[in-house]
């Protein structure tokens, strides 16, 4: 893949990231922590590098996140496919379905626009 490839390299790959904005049901947090820990095995597999899945700890009770980072929208569907062919991503999206503690959900892709960054200096 061509993040591997440039991280090979010392060069930063133009990559684009894909946010899942969540509104969860705030008294399922525990089925939606459940479904981001089967993304966490499910997502690296498909091949895409997942940066990790984010639910509410302070203020908000419904939102939560999901956040990976793909090649080119054309991998992200490719990676889509395979996911949704696999049988971890078959059972999750079932679980999801299932359970019901998703109320809406929202992607969005973005660029980084900050690196490189300098390195983090811990105080």
């Amino acid at each position: 893949m061509l993040i591997e490839a440039c991280q090979q390299k010392g060069i930063i790959p133009v990559t684009i990231t894909c946010f899942i904005r969540y509104e969860i049901d705030p008294f399922k947090r525990d089925a939606f922590e459940e479904y981001s820990r089967n993304w966490g095995q499910a997502i690296p597999r498909a091949g895409v590098d997942l940066i990790g899945y984010f639910a509410p700890y302070e203020g908000s009770a419904t939102t939560a996140y999901g956040v990976y980072n793909v090649d080119s929208l054309a991998a992200y569907e490719a990676y889509r496919t395979r996911l949704a062919a696999s049988p971890e991503g078959r059972a999750n999206y079932a679980f999801a379905k299932r359970e019901r503690f998703i109320l809406k959900e929202d992607r969005l892709f973005l660029k980084r626009a900050s690196a490189p960054h300098a390195e983090w200096v811990r105080p």
